[in-house]
């Protein structure tokens, strides 16, 4: 999108552009909404991360909690800067997360407990060089494709194996959120060439950004959720005022 006031970053580095005019707010944000968005995923893993650590889960929930924080704060930095570096400051720690769900996914079922984390380890570390070095553009977005794809069937197999109707609904609000984040990234996408002359612009991957901050959440809880009945701690879900769910255990005395 073309420039409103003077860029304090310099020229545009980045491979992509989003439906957003730039520097229109501060010569210091060149995408406003699509910046300040990633504050919502913040907040929310910030709050997963408190309840992860106040009731001691195990330290791979609050790892991913941190993991959502680090990937929105990279989010950030590259919008409002539009720069090369930080747009791989942003794609690498999406492999990571992508990594560590795989890691909490697949884990339980795991023999050989030390192999899965070291591989893991070592496919994000050469991932993180090779991305630095090579650029990734059509490929990054493929291999990121795939990597979500493997936790597919893993997740659908909690989700049969689940009773609960309100841990159930945190897995349905997971599949909403993505479903209709990313139709507001295809729009931005596809359409930004209409939208962008309208009055009211739709400003559809700063939605993404914030459906996105609550799908993590709602993924995140319904992990818990299923990794605290596999240890057998009698997880409930509970809401906070009545409306924003969380994750409630209760660990046998020996543990």
């Amino acid at each position: 999108m073309e420039d409103g006031l003077s860029s304090f970053w310099g020229p545009v580095t980045s491979t992509h552009e989003w439906c957003e005019p730039n520097y229109v707010h501060s010569s210091y944000i060149a995408e406003f909404f699509n910046t300040i968005s990633n504050v919502p995923c913040i907040i929310l893993a910030l709050i997963g991360l408190v309840n992860s650590l106040r009731q001691r889960f195990e330290k791979r929930f609050s790892v991913l909690h941190i993991s959502n924080m680090i990937l929105a704060i990279g989010s950030m930095l590259y919008h409002a800067t539009l720069q090369r570096l930080q747009q791989q400051g942003d794609e690498t720690p999406m492999v990571w997360e992508m990594l560590l769900y795989i890691y909490i996914l697949y884990s339980p079922d795991w023999h050989y407990r030390s192999t899965m984390p070291t591989f893991l380890f070592l496919y994000g570390a050469v991932f993180a060089i090779a991305h630095s070095q090579l650029r990734f553009d059509i490929g990054f977005k493929v291999h990121y494709a795939l990597l979500c794809l493997l936790c597919i069937p893993r997740m659908y197999k909690y989700y049969i194996h689940t009773e609960d109707k309100s841990a159930k609904r945190l897995a349905k609000m997971y599949v909403a959120t993505l479903l209709f984040g990313s139709f507001c990234w295809l729009v931005d996408r596809l359409f930004c060439k209409k939208t962008s002359h309208w009055y009211f612009i739709p400003q559809g991957h700063a939605l993404w950004h914030v459906l996105m901050g609550f799908n993590s959440y709602f993924a995140n809880a319904f992990l818990m959720y299923c990794r605290a009945q596999q240890r057998e701690w009698n997880p409930k879900i509970k809401h906070f005022m009545g409306f924003f769910p969380y994750v409630k255990i209760q660990k046998p005395k020996s543990q």
